[in-house]
């Protein structure tokens, strides 16, 4: 086996983990994970001449490879690890833009979920184990309660209920994505239903309510939480009208995570 030949034959797919590094549009992060999969199973053909000169050693007796620590199963196994990974980038991101299109997910939601997954995926395996889940979770805005170690932790087990109902001990890319599009998605529903009933206050469906529509309609507690928590409504030539409030972004602002 020529030296260096395997060990120059991992460093590729090593490489080929930056898949999960990604970053532009999600239809460019999409096209840019199809060529880097497409090139790692055009290597299929080297790894396979690999493993012929590996199975050639063996006959031969020789059992020690001087050029080199790693064993052409190992290879395979990483190819094999890497392709699936590759699959399931793809997968993911159709599922994103998918999201996007048809929930009402942003792109920019998708990309803050996608970001802080891969921070936390040191390994770059395209997982996370529970801990690595819990934290990312938190960074993203989930009040998760602090429990001791082998302590009960109810609201999280709810969540790995969803993710991890085998408990397998991790959670996937995918996994994860389906997760955070489906609350957000229900946040989406809550923050339209919401505003649509403000836009039912406020005369002619306007993108504004007034102090004196939301005293009319609302509890005094409610109204009074409304103004002191509602921005001024500005129109579109930058002109702030008076005793009217934002709705739409007040709305939209109770839903950030």
């Amino acid at each position: 086996m020529a030296p260096g030949h395997l060990d120059r034959h991992r460093t590729y797919l090593l490489d080929g983990s930056c898949m999960v590094e990604e970053s532009g549009t999600l239809e460019s992060q999409l096209e840019a994970t199809k060529r880097k999969h497409q090139e790692i199973r055009a290597m299929r053909s080297q790894l396979k001449k690999i493993e012929d000169l590996g199975a050639a050693m063996e006959e031969a007796l020789i059992l020690d490879n001087k050029y080199t620590e790693h064993s052409t199963v190992g290879l395979a196994q990483q190819w094999d690890q890497l392709d699936q990974l590759g699959m399931r980038m793809q997968h993911n991101l159709e599922q994103q833009i998918q999201a996007r299109n048809t929930t009402g997910v942003t792109e920019e939601a998708l990309k803050e979920f996608s970001m802080m997954f891969k921070h936390f995926d040191k390994d770059k395996s395209g997982r996370l184990n529970h801990q690595e889940f819990k934290s990312c979770l938190r960074s993203l805005g989930y009040d998760l309660p602090m429990v001791e170690e082998g302590e009960p932790d109810p609201e999280f087990e709810a969540i790995l209920d969803t993710v991890d109902p085998n408990r397998d001990g991790h959670v996937s890319l995918q996994e994860y994505m389906a997760f955070m599009i489906s609350r957000e998605t229900e946040n989406v529903k809550s923050s339209e239903e919401i505003e649509s009933a403000f836009r039912a206050l406020s005369s002619e469906g306007k993108p504004y309510v007034t102090k004196e529509e939301l005293y009319q309609n609302l509890t005094r507690e409610q109204a009074d939480y409304c103004v002191s928590h509602m921005k001024p409504y500005v129109d579109g030539k930058g002109r702030e009208l008076p005793t009217a409030f934002d709705y739409v972004e007040f709305t939209r602002s109770l839903f950030v995570n």
